[in-house]
């Protein structure tokens, strides 16, 4: 039984509220403490209370916290049993979590680079930069607390926030009940590197004081469904990282059987439980060609346990993915389906079942099929036809547009609600440290402030 506490301010906090941790067996191991909704107060009052890093030091704290989150024992875990027990408690294939483990370390030891690419140019870091004495910009923090509401489908959605902390925010996190481990590690390697507990804590709660953090907090970065978007979205103080929606766009002018490897990547990569996995293709001529060549890719993907080597596709309970079959095959409405029509349910003898792949065509650019992410390589392959412009393709984390056409890719770079493009052989998966992700998340927590002084 791995206990997991929340990690306050003045140190541990054994909460009395406590959700159990379940395999995907079913099978209990471990408990997640709950605070309640005072000591989420408290927490928060003495974070703000406390001094912030200088700048000069978070940089190297961040450095030696990617050195131990990828190699300490931590919460009595090394890390290949911390890959374990997160691989049998959320299904991701072992594999895919060491990914994403490299990932969240690789953005720690660049946030020097990060946070200086998101710097305005004309700005300056500290009040006592020379320039200041002419006169010049200050790029300084909105607030001082920032809240983060952990998802737990892949330990990767935790290469954001660390951008907060290098900025000299407080960050309270509050991890997934689903996968807390990654969350607890993250936070334990960065208080074991030297930031000071008031500096970044972990505060698991109900939903109920969930809300409490988002409220006590300056700002905030939520992760879920639509349902999630829809409650948090018209708050400017909040952030929400709800469903991708990532799409490519290949026009006449290109042939996509020799992108076939990209695309296929694109939709599968992590195990399509990323929101930058593609879930819409938009094809100039006909789609089915080019869908019925991706089906046949995506079925050689094995069925395995997450905990093969060679897993690549998510596992979850038997009802779990039985009620994801059904509700596929309610919205699927009048789509053709070329894989995964009769089931995506693929049990193992072990326990739990696989999400297969599923590929669907969609007669129109702007079936509503097209706008529907599910958390496994689910994509939807439709027509195209520059008279449809670029409204099919609105509303995309990520649009990779294969195509020559520089005023198509002008238009696309000037539609706001386009979050990244991608231009010709690259997958919407592809990440870097330094390259905004949905914009650099110092946009959403910093500002300039005019400054001139002298006499000091």
């Amino acid at each position: 039984m791995i206990e997991i506490d929340a990690l306050g301010p003045a140190g541990p906090y054994r909460a009395r509220q406590r959700v159990p941790i379940t395999a995907l067996d079913g099978t209990e191991v471990g408990a997640l403490g709950q605070v309640p909704a005072l000591y989420v107060r408290r927490a928060l009052a003495a974070m703000r209370a406390a001094p912030t890093v200088p700048a000069a030091d978070r940089f190297a704290l961040m450095s030696k916290a990617a050195e131990l989150f990828t190699t300490a024992t931590i919460g009595g875990l090394d890390p290949e049993q911390y890959v374990r027990i997160v691989s049998t408690v959320s299904g991701v294939p072992r594999q895919v979590v060491r990914q994403s483990v490299e990932w969240v370390a690789e953005v720690l030891r660049s946030q020097c680079d990060t946070i200086a690419s998101a710097m305005p140019r004309g700005a300056v870091a500290e009040w006592s930069d020379e320039r200041t004495r002419a006169g010049a910009a200050v790029w300084v923090r909105k607030g001082d607390v920032f809240a983060v509401h952990a998802a737990g489908n892949t330990p990767a959605v935790h290469g954001l926030w660390p951008e907060a902390l290098a900025l000299g925010y407080k960050v309270v996190v509050r991890p997934s009940a689903r996968e807390p481990f990654t969350a607890f590690r993250l936070v334990s390697a960065l208080r074991a590197a030297g930031f000071p507990a008031e500096s970044i804590v972990l505060l698991p709660t109900d939903y109920a004081a969930a809300d409490v953090i988002i409220a006590e907090a300056d700002y905030a970065i939520v992760y879920g469904g639509q349902d999630v978007v829809d409650k948090y979205g018209a708050s400017p103080r909040v952030l929400t990282q709800g469903p991708g929606r990532s799409k490519i766009l290949v026009t006449a002018d290109v042939d996509w059987r020799e992108h076939l490897d990209v695309i296929a990547d694109s939709v599968s990569h992590l195990g399509g439980t990323a929101c930058t996995c593609t879930t819409g293709i938009l094809v100039e001529g006909d789609p089915e060609p080019l869908a019925e060549a991706l089906a046949e890719r995506l079925d050689r993907i094995p069925s395995l346990p997450a905990e093969h080597p060679d897993a690549l596709l998510t596992v979850q309970p038997v009802p779990t993915v039985t009620a994801i079959d059904a509700y596929l095959h309610e919205v699927a409405g009048t789509a053709t389906p070329l894989l995964g029509g009769q089931s995506i349910v693929d049990e193992l003898p072990g326990g739990g079942a696989v999400l297969r792949p599923t590929v669907h065509l969609v007669d129109s650019a702007n079936a509503p099929q097209l706008g529907i992410e599910l958390a496994f390589p689910c994509v939807w392959v439709g027509p195209w036809r520059p008279s449809d412009g670029i409204a099919p393709l609105r509303d995309s984390l990520v649009l990779t547009a294969m195509t020559t056409r520089a005023e198509l890719v002008d238009a696309l770079l000037n539609e706001p609600t386009i979050t990244n493009l991608y231009l010709g052989d690259n997958p919407t998966t592809w990440l870097r440290p330094g390259v905004p992700h949905d914009g650099y998340l110092a946009e959403f927590l910093m500002r300039c402030k005019g400054m001139i002084r002298s006499g000091i």
